[in-house]
């Protein structure tokens, strides 16, 4: 069996299941956040509540999504509801008069669910992770079965713990070597939606393994995990290794979740219905073009399209090593174009305030460089959101180069703008330039 395989086999209870069938799986747990809703629960332990996409807005009713969560959090019990005030009997609502750039949340606010997951203590190996969010297979860097499923079966999944699922079929992509200086885990999965199609994964399992997913950082596996589902995917898997374990292991210590889990590891004869090899070190720096993820083109033959735009955040580019890898192209230059920053959670808010290069901050760095960075972590323009939304594309016409995971018409605002996928790294070259750069131009 494939790794999706043996972890559905797993939980159905089934010593193997293969690609086409149908079976009822055990769920280890529920995500969910303030776009969606709540139902009766059936383990008050196994369901996570992460309010992140329609946060920082004035808009009163999205303000009431998070208010209508905390009312369903205290009237089930739950642990996990990760709120975006302190007061259980408190109301949510956003001060347009302080601004967008300084925080405001509470303590237990945990930013953008699929990256607040892992950091929480909530991921393991060997699991079953359903979520009411597209990019929740992100958690399959874990070697865990993580997918998005719509509000009715998320309703009847938090009632039983169970969803009837079919076995998708695999596709494997076997990295080798390592990726060069200015390409990044982005490049890899731009790279493999070009060479398969926005649509070319539809309802099949990607699954990531071989010496060059080894070489990977837990976060670059979740860049690559995360788009998974931008060329249709059901899920993406990797292989469990130590960097994985090690992860796994500090973080639910940290935040005193269940630390048991039981990784799977390969077959010898799996059995996928796609199967190529893709070399890191003969990638180069790409861009996905509007208006889909499958319009694959390399940043040095785009020198000639000009930006309005910049943005780096969201689960896919808003991680500490995301923004770290924008720095060191920005730090002590200075950007030419509107360019907006927004980490993931407010830990990675507290990694780039803390961290320092030669006496300097990143934040600082970023700042110094002419980036408008936001404390407000979460989900902001990404999914465009309400007109106040911190850096959504109110007018049309605008280009936008993003460091986020979807590009389809009006997915950051305006139906007529254009939204165009990169790397942190060719994001950064790409506001100094006023116009699609390779980064390898600017590092040193």
């Amino acid at each position: 069996m494939t790794l999706t395989e043996k972890i559905l086999a797993r939980a159905a209870g089934e010593t193997e299941v293969n690609a086409g069938n149908n079976v009822w799986v055990n769920a280890d747990l529920l995500m969910t956040h303030d776009v969606c809703g709540p139902a009766r629960v059936w383990d008050a332990n196994k369901i996570v509540i992460i309010p992140d996409h329609y946060i920082f807005t004035s808009d009163s009713l999205s303000n009431r999504n998070v208010d209508i969560l905390r009312e369903f959090a205290k009237a089930q019990g739950l642990q996990y509801f990760y709120d975006v005030i302190d007061d259980e009997d408190g109301k949510w609502k956003f001060d347009a008069s302080q601004g967008l750039l300084k925080r405001q949340y509470g303590s237990r606010y945990a930013g953008v669910c699929h990256t607040a997951l892992p950091q929480k203590g909530h991921i393991r190996p060997g699991e079953i992770l359903f979520g009411t969010d597209s990019h929740t297979c992100m958690a399959g860097a874990f070697n865990q079965f993580a997918t998005g499923i719509g509000n009715t079966d998320a309703g009847f999944v938090m009632g039983t713990g169970k969803l009837l699922l079919k076995v998708p079929e695999t596709m494997h992509f076997r990295l080798e070597g390592e990726l060069q200086p200015g390409v990044m885990a982005k490049d890899i999965i731009l790279h493999a939606i070009g060479e398969i199609g926005f649509d070319g994964a539809t309802y099949r399992a990607l699954q990531f393994d071989g010496p060059g997913a080894s070489g990977l950082s837990m976060d670059d596996r979740m860049t690559v995990a995360n788009m998974a589902i931008e060329a249709g995917g059901k899920n993406g898997v990797f292989e469990y290794d130590d960097k994985t374990g090690a992860m796994v292991d500090e973080r639910t210590k940290l935040n005193g979740t269940k630390s048991d889990y039981e990784p799977v590891e390969r077959d010898e004869n799996e059995t996928f219905v796609y199967d190529t090899t893709i070399d890191l070190s003969a990638l180069e720096p790409t861009v996905a073009c509007h208006p889909d993820p499958g319009q694959r083109k390399l940043a040095r033959e785009m020198t000639d399209m000009k930006l309005d735009r910049a943005y780096i955040g969201s689960c896919t580019g808003g991680k500490t090593s995301d923004f770290l890898a924008f720095a060191e192209v920005v730090r002590g230059q200075e950007v030419c174009i509107d360019t907006f920053g927004v980490p993931a959670t407010p830990e990675i808010v507290n990694d780039l305030q803390t961290i320092e290069w030669d006496g300097k901050s990143v934040w600082s760095i970023l700042t110094d460089a002419g980036v408008r960075m936001t404390e407000n972590a979460g989900c902001s323009a990404c999914l465009g959101g309400p007109v106040d939304t911190f850096g959504r594309m109110n007018e049309g016409g605008q280009k936008c180069i993003s460091a986020t995971n979807r590009n389809f018409p009006g997915r950051m605002g305006s139906k007529e703008s254009e939204v165009y996928l990169a790397s942190p790294a060719t994001v950064a070259a790409s506001a100094l330039a006023g116009h699609v750069a390779d980064p390898r131009d600017y590092l040193n």
